[in-house]
């Protein structure tokens, strides 16, 4: 089944199918997803917010890492101070996991500097954001926005191969959870390190599927390995119960 390979295997299998069996036409309606991709090549000048100098940045800087790619709107806007933020409270957690962390939009490199020194949120920033005023990268990862000139909110996660393995893109009024994602970064760390895979809502110290060594048996009797409870336990029903509530009364 398709999704019981693994990465390397699916990748390999997907160049494959789109050389040999797939016509332009279907390949077409598949643009705008890079899941199981390469990355896209892109050289682009930068801001090292922790240095507080210009820099270049490229794709070749992060082949064999793991690398999260998030793109912005633009600086001086609303969401998106709120969500470099967020992702920055969070690089430690993502540097100890060996995950580097490219922000992008299509401003300046010169507005990316001013935006980090006025904005009171991106005090003691620590990541590089991209600068990609002709939407050249923006348009590689499939996120601009035509016309506005502007990314969507595209986040996407790489893995030591090069290979897209995550992607999420939202409309601008909404920011992303930095909590899920780091979620589902250790996830596929997981699944790319041992070759099995991860249940919904899977942590760390939660029952994983070997499929790498117990494929057949599993089929059609996943029940057999995990339940209900090991995918959605008490506290994960809690907390929606209480999210819930907090919109419904705010």
């Amino acid at each position: 089944m398709a999704c019981e390979q693994d990465t390397k295997t699916a990748i390999k299998d997907e160049k494959i199918t789109t050389k040999e069996e797939v016509s332009m036409e279907e390949i077409k309606t598949q643009e705008g997803v890079l899941v199981l991709k390469e990355m896209p090549e892109f050289k682009m000048e930068a801001y090292n917010a922790e240095t507080g100098h210009y820099t270049e940045v490229s794709s070749e800087d992060y082949k064999g890492k793991w690398t999260v790619v998030c793109f912005y709107p633009a600086d001086f806007t609303f969401v998106c101070p709120t969500e470099i933020a967020a992702m920055n409270a969070a690089l430690p957690f993502l540097k100890e996991l060996g995950v580097e962390v490219l922000a992008v939009s299509t401003d300046t490199k010169f507005s990316h500097k001013r935006f980090v020194e006025t904005e009171p949120l991106l005090k003691d920033l620590k990541l590089t954001i991209g600068a990609d005023p002709t939407g050249e990268v923006t348009r590689k990862f499939g996120v601009m926005i035509e016309g506005a000139g502007l990314a969507l909110r595209g986040r996407f996660l790489i893995n030591p191969d090069g290979v897209i393995v995550a992607q999420e893109v939202q409309a601008p009024p909404v920011g992303r959870s930095v909590k899920e994602f780091l979620r589902q970064i250790i996830a596929h760390q997981h699944a790319y390190k041992t070759g099995e895979v991860c249940p919904a809502n899977w942590k760390p110290g939660k029952k994983t599927l070997p499929v790498n060594t117990d494929i057949e048996p599993m089929t059609g009797n996943v029940g057999a390995y995990v339940t209900l409870a090991d995918l959605v336990d008490e506290a994960d029903v809690k907390e929606m119960e209480e999210l819930v509530k907090a919109f419904k009364e705010a």
